[in-house]
């Protein structure tokens, strides 16, 4: 998606002191995480209202409204940069907000399929292994010297690539056992991916701290720091449910 791989252009140079710097990005990405968390209970959230109302449910599952919100969550993505940094923080948060409400729409559905056939252990697995595979290539994203600005076309590329065979699979392949497989074999490959996005990801946000730090001002950190935050969603979300998807597959008859 779009906005994994974009970052900003920065007309702000300068430097504060390296003292400065550790503390004040420190302090930045703690927000960045406390918004990403906030993002993902938000999400929770929006799936249990949801699963109170089986109607509304099995109209997301069958009908267009998945596609309308799988719409909102691709153009979100795309067009992330201009409404999180053309706009005013209002509209970061507004964005921001409906970004993970989409996704919550998006994946009740599944959310309530492994409730209903008693696989409701299979999401705490899949959460806890998707937070700490996130933790780990976050970290290393972190504090890695190497310069990952160069992995954004091959990655943005993997990206694109992955939508084109997820949707094709969806609507040509029928035979089950052919569609179990390559519906695994696609969920590996995201798993990958995304945690080299997700690497490739916190690097970007640092980057985007140090570039604003000097003249970027409150409102361009805050505006920063929540795009960080819905970069970072994305990456996790996905995690989340292509590892519940590889689980359930390995636990399905």
């Amino acid at each position: 998606m779009a906005e994994v791989f974009s970052r900003p252009n920065s007309p702000y140079g300068g430097a504060r002191t390296s003292g400065a710097i550790d503390q004040g990005l420190r302090s930045f990405m703690l927000g960045t995480y406390n918004y990403m968390a906030l993002g993902v209970a938000g999400t929770a959230a929006v799936v249990m209202l949801l699963m109170a109302y089986p109607q509304v449910m099995q109209t997301i599952a069958v009908g267009p409204m998945k596609w309308v919100l799988f719409a909102v969550v691709m153009g979100l993505g795309w067009f992330a940069p201009r409404l999180f940094f053309g706009g005013s923080t209002v509209m970061a948060h507004g964005a921001y907000w409906l970004y993970c409400a989409a996704w919550g729409a998006l994946i009740a559905p599944m959310i309530h399929f492994y409730v209903a056939s008693g696989l409701e252990g299979l999401i705490g697995q899949a959460f806890f292994i998707a937070a700490a595979m996130f933790g780990v290539t976050s970290l290393i994203g972190y504090t890695t010297k190497k310069d990952m600005t160069g992995w954004s076309g091959f990655l943005s590329m993997a990206s694109i690539g992955l939508i084109v065979v997820m949707l094709g699979s969806y609507f040509f392949i029928t035979d089950p056992g052919t569609s179990k497989t390559v519906s695994m074999g696609i969920s590996a490959v995201v798993v990958l991916l995304f945690s080299v996005v997700t690497a490739f990801e916190t690097q970007a946000i640092k980057s985007m701290y140090i570039e604003n730090a000097q003249y970027g001002g409150e409102e361009q950190l805050k505006r920063s720091s929540i795009f960080g935050a819905f970069m970072l969603y994305g990456s996790f979300i996905t995690l989340f449910i292509h590892i519940l998807n590889l689980l359930g597959l390995a636990n399905r008859n």
